[in-house]
Order: C-alpha cells, then sequence, then structure tokens
C-alpha cells in the first residue's frame, strides 16, 4: 500500500505485510489466508490515510513549537535546549510526520545519532573549505597593522606581516568534530520528552524513543592535580592576586562549582562556625548572567577549617577597605568575587576559567578549574570521609552521581577501612579448642 513520499528524503513510502498459506497448496488455507489478507489490506489503507493527513497536519516541528514554550526548565536548559533544536533537530527531524515518526524511530534516530557522534556538523566525509562568510570574498584576507594618522601620500611602506603582527583571516579546510555521547544523549532527552508530549496531548499511540539505542556515555576520568601541584598553583594565585588566591582556596576546599563560588555573598558565610551556605549559581542565561538556583535546586551548608576562615576574614578586610575607599560600606549582600570596583556584580565564570588555564599553563601543570571539584572529593575520599559526606559536599543528589566519578578513589578509602576495621578486631587466637 503507498503512503505517499518522505517529505525528508523524498523515497516513496510502501506499508508491506505478509499474510503465509499455511499448509501451502491446500484450498481451504489459501481462501482463509485470501480473507486474512483483505483485513490486512483494510488496516493497511488506514495507515496509508493517517500517515498523508500526518504529513499536513502533525510533524515533529509543529510538535516543539507546541512542547517547548510550555515545558517547565530553567533558563539555561532552555536555551540549550533552543541551540539544540535549532542546529541539529529541527533541520533533520522538523518536517517529519509524527505518525512516521513513530514507525521507523529507531532506525531513523540511530542513524541521526551516528552522523552526530561522526561529525557534530554532519558533513558528507568528503573534504571542503569552511568559508568564514557567505557570499563573494576572498578565502585569505590580511589586515594590515598601519600606524596611526592620516595615510601617508607615497603610501605606506613595505613591512614584514609577522614582525608588526598583522591579522590573517583565512578560510580553513573542514576538519570534523565529534558529538559526544553526553550531548547526544541530550538531543535524545530533547526528542523523547517531545513525544512524551505528544503521547498525553493524544496526537500519538506511543512513544518509540526509549526503543532507541543511544551511545554509550564513557565513565568520568577525573584528573586532579596533586597535592604538590596544589601547592604550587595556590601559591601563584596569591602572587596574582590576594582575591584570586582566595577564590582557588575556597573552590579547592568546598568543592563547589565555579558558579556557585562566585555567587556567594558575605551574608552566606558564617565566620564563627565556620559554614559557607552555597544556594544560588551564576550561569550565563538567555539574555545574559542570571543568578539561579543550584544545578541540583537544593541548597547546602559546608563547613570549612580555621585556615580558610582566617583566609576568608583577611579577604573581608581588603574588600571593606576598597569600598572605603569609595565611600561605599561592605554589607551582606556584597559579593565576595567582582570585577567591579565597588562590588556590585559577580564575576564572569568564563572569565576565571581562562585565567586559570594561563595560570596554570604557566606552571606547566596540565589541569583546567573543574579540576579543583575533583581534587576537594578525591582529597576527602582518600581520607577516608564517607561517600554520603563527600556527596553531600559536591551537591550530589545521592552517592550514585559520586561513586560514578570517583569509584577509583572511593576503593582506596574502602582499603584503609579495611585495614581500620582489621586492627579493631580481638587477636586471632593461634588454634581453636
Amino acid at each position: 500500500m503507498s503512503a505517499g513520499n518522505d517529505p525528508v528524503t523524498g523515497d516513496r513510502l510502501l506499508l508491506r505485510e505478509t499474510v503465509p498459506i499455511s499448509p501451502p497448496g491446500d484450498r481451504k488455507a489459501e481462501q482463509a489466508a485470501y480473507r486474512e489478507a483483505q483485513k490486512v489490506l483494510t488496516r493497511l489503507q488506514g495507515e496509508a490515510d493517517d500517515l498523508k493527513v500526518a504529513r499536513t497536519k502533525s510533524t515533529f516541528g509543529a510538535l516543539l513549537d507546541r512542547w517547548l514554550p510550555q515545558h517547565e526548565i530553567d533558563p539555561t536548559t532552555r536555551m540549550n535546549y533552543e541551540s539544540a533544536i535549532r542546529q541539529y533537530i529541527r533541520p533533520e527531524l522538523g518536517d517529519v510526520p509524527l505518525l512516521l515518526l513513530t514507525r521507523d524511530a529507531s532506525e531513523r534516530l540511530e542513524r541521526f545519532y551516528a552522523d552526530l557522534r561522526r561529525c557534530s556538523k554532519r558533513c558528507s566525509g568528503r573534504p571542503f573549505v569552511e568559508h568564514r562568510v557567505d557570499g563573494p570574498h576572498e578565502c585569505r584576507e590580511v589586515q594590515h597593522r598601519r600606524p596611526p594618522g592620516r595615510r601617508p601620500a607615497a603610501g605606506y611602506p613595505e613591512h614584514d606581516c609577522e614582525e608588526v603582527g598583522c591579522k590573517v583571516l583565512e578560510c580553513q579546510q573542514h576538519v570534523c568534530t565529534p558529538y559526544s555521547a553526553s550531548s547526544v544523549r541530550q538531543v535524545h532527552a530533547i526528542i523523547s520528552g517531545a513525544l512524551s508530549a505528544a503521547v498525553r496531548w493524544g496526537w500519538i499511540a506511543y512513544n518509540p524513543a526509549p526503543a532507541v539505542r543511544l551511545p554509550v556515555k564513557r565513565r568520568p576520568q577525573p584528573r586532579p592535580p596533586s597535592s604538590t601541584d596544589m601547592a604550587r598553583i595556590v601559591e601563584a594565585a596569591y602572587r596574582d592576586a590576594e582575591w584570586w588566591g582566595t577564590y582557588v582556596w575556597l573552590s579547592a576546599v568546598i568543592g563547589a562549582r565555579r558558579g556557585e563560588v562566585v555567587a556567594l555573598q558575605w551574608e552566606d558565610i558564617d565566620m564563627d562556625t565556620g559554614i559557607v551556605v552555597l544556594d544560588e549559581n551564576y550561569v550565563r542565561g538567555p539574555d545574559g548572567m542570571i543568578v539561579k538556583d543550584t544545578k541540583t535546586h537544593q541548597g547546602r551548608r559546608v563547613s570549612v577549617d580555621e585556615d580558610t576562615v582566617t583566609l576568608l576574614q583577611q579577604h573581608r578586610s581588603a574588600s571593606a577597605t576598597q569600598l572605603r575607599r569609595l565611600g561605599v560600606e561592605l554589607t551582606g549582600q556584597t559579593w565576595l568575587f567582582s570585577a567591579k570596583p565597588d562590588l556590585s556584580q559577580p564575576r564572569d565564570p568564563s572569565s576565571l576559567t581562562r585565567r586559570y588555564s594561563r595560570l596554570v599553563a604557566e606552571l606547566g601543570i596540565d589541569t583546567q578549574l573543574k579540576q579543583l571539584r575533583h581534587y576537594s572529593a578525591t582529597e576527602l575520599l582518600t581520607a577516608g570521609v564517607d561517600l554520603r559526606t563527600v556527596a553531600g559536599r559536591l551537591g550530589h543528589g545521592d552517592g550514585t552521581t559520586t561513586l560514578r566519578h570517583y569509584a577509583a578513589w572511593v576503593g582506596a578509602a574502602d582499603q584503609a577501612a579495611a585495614s581500620m576495621i582489621g586492627k579493631r578486631m580481638p587477636k586471632l587466637p593461634t588454634s581453636f579448642s
């Protein structure tokens, strides 16, 4: 039974089903098979009609337009969803009828995900040049650095572009960049969420997304800096700036996300009890930087040691001195880490990542800012701190996420626990009577 053409590939859609004759050659069996075939034909005609209607009224793109505006997610997640839909999902699935998608979802989506895993731009595999701009242009353009002032009548003299530092704009040969397994899984979560809504609204009978085979997500492999490297990093950060050294130290001690640390205000620090309250996150939203709740939507209270309290007191004193010069008083709403002279706005977390990368590059240490969080977790687990306490300090919902990330260090802590319980057991008698 013909159901027209696939709106995306242009291939003809044929619905087929076979009714066997058993036993072959038997007259009554042939008649029974013929009657069954008539029923199958009637059903296929209905399915073909449904597919033809779906092509004009209920596409996956139309579903996305209805689903995303009413889907309750935080602004940052919404921005990521909109980007994935615009770049990847809509070009591939936007015109596909929903009923057609439910028939061949596994094959279509697995092929789509395989293309993304090979190249995020889903290129054909043939070499090509990625042009910087659309339309006619020079693929290689040199922007010469000229001395200030009016152009000389005789023209600018010849110069060495490399020595002067002239900027070269050049269209580059395309290099495939595979989409990560976790990113593909996020794309699938968007598709599955939209299809689940379609089931609730009665647009389709079932959600085919759970049957799709997803790429295996690689197990996290944290590479925290060693204690020796950590000492060098902190020392270099303090030489650079007092606030910068405090930020690096505090991040390593409390194991918080970078946005959680820059979202701290002085009212979140209890100097008397040594408690830091982490209940906000400073992240980039659709309209710029925003302060929102934490990633897990739960605040937490993290204890810090006396040395950390002393460093925070010194940082508070330095911040108060800075504000007094401007005629401003430090309050509970003052941010701990701000690039503004009056400390009126948190620092951009991305700028801290870049600054940290430059710092460790100068020291010859291969690490990233997010590894400060890993450093805190691994040091605690290696010291024998229980998994539940470490998970609570990191802001994980339960110990499952912590165990998945730090299984190797949990094993080391478990060995220490075995040695401890062994030492507390009574001495084994040499013989039993």
